[in-house]
């Protein structure tokens, strides 16, 4: 009952807003400037464990966002774009500010510097609500683990402890108080760098340097290292999209490494990740798939010792089908890994393995506006609440 009155409230929504977002602001100042903006809404119920949590301490199944875009073209080569952001109206955040030059008119070369677009990986690179068949995101660049940048464990067995608990952990070493853990890849958040785009197909090579890490985005360094990503895209055929990505960067704050022992601050911790996807689209298919693996360096600095690195592993496989035009059906399937360390109870894995199916659809109810609905199962080996389901609506509309 209450997913066919949620479901109704936000058609209704969709047929009442949908004429204010008609408008295209293309062509202002002779169209050189190009301003846009979108906004979502996602309704389900309360995620009591936690499962779809965000770095933002939001649940992108309970969400209100909004967001306004513009690019500035200030010369042939040369624009400067800008996001702005804010989740449930509580501040408003610079998603992007960068600015692109082209070197080359009839080169396919061009570099970007600022707040900047992810090199790692495909999902983070699409437009999270329009690209995104479903509602929630993929493991990899949503779900938050047990370690922090900030703080450390003083053992695998505090660790072990924390098992399934990354949306508020607390460690003895370094920044004493509770906070969310880091996910293997930020998904809604963009680094601070510069990036360099070699050509567009059949190959495309991307590389970046940035003040953070895939887990860790920043605006500002914090530990005085930086990461270096890049990304392989290979278009052998028409629909057919392969990808191989890596980064390397260190991760753990300067506070905290200030707080360890001599013989332990004197080292370099660094999150080191691989990636591959692929994309096929034909007729009416659009089938996706994503694997990350992801090691962190981690200080030993009680019994039972934390071997290092730690490494976790997320795979993800989705698929899209075209029933009508606007309207399709989709499903993702996820699971997330990890390895294991020796507490005094024995091995484990330093974090609670959790799988998550997603079912759903969605349809264009008006050309800026898209509604969804879809369930979510999600399953954990560990924590306060090891499974709940989600029956969730959400709505988009942009111009």
């Amino acid at each position: 009952m209450r997913s066919r009155v949620l479901c109704s409230a936000v058609l209704t929504l969709a047929g009442a807003v949908a004429p204010a977002f008609a408008w295209d602001p293309g062509g202002l100042a002779g169209g050189r400037l190009r301003l846009g903006g979108d906004a979502s809404f996602a309704l389900a119920a309360e995620d009591n464990g936690f499962f779809n949590y965000t770095d933002y301490e939001d649940s992108v199944l309970r969400v209100a966002r909004a967001g306004a875009t513009a690019e500035l073209r200030a010369g042939p080569r040369l624009s400067l774009l800008g996001e702005v952001r804010t989740d449930n109206f509580s501040s408003l955040r610079a998603y992007a500010l960068y600015a692109r030059l082209r070197p080359w008119a009839e080169r396919e070369v061009d570099v970007q510097v600022g707040r900047i677009p992810p090199v790692f990986g495909a999902f983070a690179r699409r437009r999270y609500g329009a690209d995104n068949p479903l509602v929630g995101l993929p493991l990899a660049y949503q779900y938050l683990t047990s370690l922090r940048a900030d703080a450390l464990p003083a053992s695998a067995d505090e660790l072990a402890a924390n098992r399934g608990r990354g949306w508020l952990v607390r460690y003895t070493s370094g920044d004493p108080r509770a906070a969310p853990g880091l996910p293997l890849a930020a998904g809604l958040r963009w680094d601070t760098g510069a990036q360099v785009r070699v050509g567009s197909a059949p190959l495309q090579l991307s590389a970046a340097v940035t003040q953070g890490t895939l887990s860790n985005p920043r605006l500002q360094d914090d530990n005085d290292g930086k990461q270096l990503s890049a990304r392989l895209a290979w278009r052998p055929a028409a629909g057919l999209v392969l990808g191989a990505s890596a980064a390397r960067g260190e991760y753990l704050a300067r506070t905290l490494l200030a707080s360890l022992p001599a013989e332990q601050a004197g080292r370099v911790y660094r999150q080191q990740a691989w990636g591959a996807d692929a994309e096929y689209s034909r007729d009416y298919w659009l089938v996706r798939s994503e694997v990350v693996w992801s090691a962190w360096d981690v200080p030993a600095l009680g019994t039972p010792l934390l071997p290092s690195p730690v490494r976790a592993a997320a795979v993800s496989a989705e698929g899209r089908y075209k029933l009508a035009p606007g309207l399709w059906v989709a499903a993702r399937l996820d699971h997330l890994g990890f390895s294991r360390i020796p507490a005094t109870a024995g091995p484990i894995t330093w974090d609670a393995p959790v799988s998550r199916v997603e079912l759903g659809g969605g349809y264009a109810a008006h050309r800026n506006v898209l509604v969804k609905a879809a369930w979510q199962r999600n399953r954990r080996d560990g924590g306060f609440v090891r499974r709940q389901d989600f029956a969730v609506a959400q709505v988009l509309l942009w111009f």
